[in-house]
C-alpha cells in the first residue's frame, strides 16, 4: 500500500510537472508569436558581409533573429520544455542590423563601422520586414583609437532581444589592440552607447553643416567648418549636450553624456572654404555612457544667407516651420550674437543699448517674416532651429526632450535653468503700484496728476509712485553692484591663470580685455547715475511740491522729471552694457579655446561664472526666457 501510495504520488508529481513544462512552453511561443507580430525593435542577420554600398532595403536573403531561439527548432515546443536548450547564443552568418520605427544601426564587420539610417516614414511591419523607406546613412560610429589603424569588427553578441529592447555587444579589433562596447536601442530616435573594455569614447562620422553648444543661460555656441580655414580640428566647451545640423536641413544629430568634463572636438573636412563641413564629432568620456539620438523631419533646420536686400525691409523667406516649437536665431545686436526667439507677430522692443527697434523675427501663421535694420543688421548667415518645445504636439522629439530622456532631471534641470530664465522684478508693490515701474514710467504717471492740478489732493498718490520709482532705482544699482563684484572676481581670476598657464595668456588677456570694460563703462556713466542721497533729494524737492497748489508746479516738477529720467537712462545704459559685455565674454571664452584644447576647461569655467550672474536679469538687460 505505501509503495502504491508512492507510486500514484510521483506519478502524479510527474504529471503535475509535465503539464508546467507544456504550459511554460506554450507561454514562451505565445510570447514569441506577439514578439512576432508586434516587435517595436527588430535584429537581422543580413547572411553576408554588408559593404558600405549595401541597400539596407533589400532583405531576400536576410534572416530575422527572434526574441527566442526556439524557432529554429523542428519542434519548438518541445525545445522550449526543455532546459538543455536554454542559454544558446545565436551567430551571425553574416553582420548584424538592428531597427527601429525611427532608425537603423548595420554592423559592419568588414570595416569596423557602425551605419546609422534616419527612417524616412513608417515602422516596422508586422511581418518583421521593416519600412522599405530606410532613409539614407546620416552617420557611421567608430571607436576612438590612440593610433590609426584599420580597425574590423570581430563577434557580435546579443545580451538583449525583446522586441523592444535590442542590446548588442560589439567587439572592436585592430592589429595592435582590442575593444568593445555594447549599443541599445529601444523605441526611440536614442542609441545608447556604452563603452566597455579598452574604449574612451566614440567618434561620429557624417556630412555636419554646423554645431551647436547649447546655452540655455545666454548665446549659444555655433560651429561651423568655414570660420576655421586653417584648422583640421575645432575644440568645444559643451556641457552635457551637442547637437549637429547635417547638411541638406531635414536631420540633427542630439549627443548627450551624463559627465560633466567630457571632451568634445570637432574634427573638419579638407574642402574649399566654402564648402567644407564638420566630418566628425569626438567624444573622448573616459568610458562613460553616450548618447546619440536622430532628430529627422523637413526643414528641422534652416540657413538663410543676410544680404542688403533684407535692411530696412519686411522679408519674408521660403523656410516655413515644421512643426511647433521654440525656434530661434542668432543675429548682431550693437555687434554681439544675440538670440532671437521667434515671436508670434511683429512688434517694437527697447533694449538700454540700441534704444527701440522693430523685434526682427516672427511668424504669421505659416510664413516666416525678418526684418532687419541698422540696429541689427543683416550680416552673415541666420541659422534657424530648435533645441525646446513650446506648444510642440505629442510624439515630435526635440533635442531637450532627448536631454531629459538620457540624462534625468537631476542633471538636466540645472542645465535647463528653468528659474534662472525668469526676470527679476523691479516692482515693490506688484499689481498695486505703477505698472510700468521705471523711471520715465514713474515719472509719467506723476506728470499726469500734476498736468489736472490735482498734485495736493493727490498726495499719497504720488508719494507711492516716487516709493516704487526709488525701488526702481534700488534694483538697478543693486544689478550693477552684481556686475562690478563678478568683474573684479572673473579679471582676478584671469590674471591668476595667466602666472600658471604662461601658453594661454594671449587668450587670457584677450578675456580680461573684454571683461574690464565693465568698470570702464561704469566710471564712464558715475557721475550721470548719480547716488542715494540724490534720488532722496529727488524726492524730497518732489513731494514738496504737493504741499501746496501753485500754477508753478507743473513747471518745477518738469525740470525733476529731467533730473529724475537722466539718472534712470544712464542706469539702464550700464545695466545693459554689463550684460552685453558678459554675453561677449562668455561666447569669446567659447569660441577663443577652439584651437586650443589645453583651455577648454578655463572656457568652461568662464562660462559658468558668466551663466551664475546672467541669470534672473532685469528687464532692461534682455527678455524674459532669453
Amino acid at each position: 500500500m505505501n509503495t502504491n501510495r508512492c507510486t500514484a504520488s510521483n506519478d502524479r508529481h510527474f504529471q503535475k510537472d509535465t503539464t508546467l513544462v507544456l504550459w511554460t512552453a506554450m507561454i514562451v511561443l505565445f510570447t514569441f508569436e506577439r514578439t512576432v507580430a508586434a516587435a517595436n525593435v527588430v535584429v537581422w542577420d543580413t547572411g553576408a558581409r554588408a559593404a558600405e554600398t549595401t541597400a539596407i532595403d533589400k532583405r531576400s536573403d536576410w534572416k530575422r533573429v527572434p526574441s527566442e531561439l526556439f524557432s529554429f527548432e523542428a519542434d519548438p515546443p518541445k525545445a522550449a520544455s526543455d532546459p538543455g536548450y536554454y542559454g544558446r547564443e545565436y551567430s551571425f552568418a553574416g553582420d548584424a542590423l538592428v531597427e527601429n520605427r525611427n532608425l537603423a544601426a548595420l554592423f559592419r564587420s568588414a570595416d569596423g563601422k557602425v551605419a546609422i539610417y534616419a527612417k524616412d516614414f513608417g515602422a516596422v511591419g508586422a511581418s518583421g520586414t521593416g519600412d522599405s523607406k530606410t532613409g539614407r546613412k546620416i552617420m557611421e560610429i567608430v571607436p576612438l583609437q590612440t593610433e590609426s589603424q584599420p580597425v574590423r569588427i570581430g563577434q557580435v553578441r546579443i545580451l538583449r532581444n525583446t522586441g523592444d529592447e535590442a542590446a548588442i555587444e560589439v567587439s572592436f579589433a585592430t592589429k595592435s589592440a582590442a575593444a568593445s562596447a555594447v549599443f541599445i536601442l529601444d523605441k526611440t530616435e536614442v542609441i545608447e552607447i556604452r563603452p566597455a573594455d579598452g574604449i574612451k569614447g566614440i567618434r561620429l562620422l557624417g556630412s555636419i553643416s554646423y554645431g551647436v553648444a547649447p546655452a540655455f543661460i545666454g548665446d549659444d555656441l555655433i560651429y561651423g567648418a568655414a570660420d576655421y580655414p586653417s584648422a583640421n580640428k575645432v575644440s568645444v566647451p559643451a556641457d552635457h549636450l551637442f547637437v549637429g545640423l547635417l547638411e541638406g536641413g531635414n536631420t540633427e544629430l542630439v549627443t548627450t553624456w551624463p559627465q560633466s568634463k567630457q571632451i568634445v572636438s570637432l574634427g573638419l573636412g579638407t574642402g574649399s572654404q566654402g564648402n567644407r563641413s564638420i566630418e566628425s564629432i569626438d567624444l573622448d568620456n573616459s568610458g562613460q555612457s553616450i548618447y546619440v539620438g536622430v532628430l529627422n523631419a523637413p526643414g528641422i533646420w534652416h540657413r538663410e544667407t543676410l544680404t542688403p536686400a533684407f535692411l530696412e525691409k519686411e522679408v519674408r523667406i521660403d523656410w516655413k516651420r515644421p512643426f511647433p516649437a521654440r525656434w530661434k536665431t542668432q543675429l548682431l545686436e550693437a555687434d554681439v550674437k544675440t538670440t532671437f526667439a521667434f515671436r508670434d507677430s511683429r512688434g517694437e522692443i527697447w533694449r538700454g543699448v540700441p534704444g527701440s527697434y522693430d523685434y526682427p523675427v516672427w511668424f504669421d501663421g505659416d510664413a516666416t517674416f525678418f526684418h532687419l535694420g541698422k540696429k541689427v543688421p543683416p550680416k552673415g548667415e541666420a541659422l534657424i532651429y530648435s533645441l525646446e518645445g513650446q506648444d510642440t504636439p505629442p510624439g515630435i522629439t526635440t533635442p531637450v526632450d532627448i536631454m531629459k530622456a538620457t540624462l534625468g532631471r537631476p542633471v538636466s534641470d540645472p542645465i535647463l535653468d528653468v528659474t534662472g530664465r525668469n526676470l527679476r522684478t523691479h516692482h515693490r508693490r506688484g499689481g498695486d503700484g505703477v505698472h510700468r515701474a521705471c523711471t520715465c514710467g514713474c515719472t509719467e504717471a506723476i506728470q499726469a496728476v500734476f498736468e489736472k492740478g490735482d498734485e495736493v489732493t493727490r498726495k499719497d498718490y504720488i508719494n507711492g509712485a516716487l516709493g516704487d520709482m526709488n525701488y526702481f532705482v534700488q534694483c538697478h544699482v543693486e544689478r550693477i553692484d552684481e556686475y562690478m563684484r563678478f568683474a573684479d572676481e572673473t579679471i582676478k581670476f584671469l590674471e591668476a591663470q595667466q602666472s600658471s598657464n604662461p601658453e594661454l595668456k594671449p587668450y587670457l588677456e584677450n578675456l580680461e580685455q573684454i571683461v574690464q570694460q565693465i568698470p570702464q563703462e561704469y566710471n564712464v556713466q558715475k557721475e550721470n547715475m548719480k547716488s542715494a542721497s540724490y534720488a532722496d533729494e529727488l524726492t524730497r524737492q518732489t513731494l514738496a511740491l504737493t504741499d501746496k497748489k501753485d500754477p508753478k508746479n507743473l513747471s518745477a516738477y518738469m525740470d525733476l522729471l529731467k533730473a529724475w529720467r537722466g539718472m534712470g537712462g544712464s542706469q539702464d545704459y550700464v545695466v545693459a552694457q554689463c550684460h552685453m559685455i558678459t554675453r561677449k565674454l562668455a561666447q569669446e571664452a567659447g569660441y577663443g579655446c577652439a584651437d586650443q584644447p589645453k583651455a577648454v576647461d578655463l572656457a568652461m569655467e568662464i562660462r559658468s561664472r558668466c551663466r551664475k550672474i546672467l541669470r534672473n536679469p532685469d528687464g532692461y538687460e534682455i527678455w524674459a526666457n532669453y
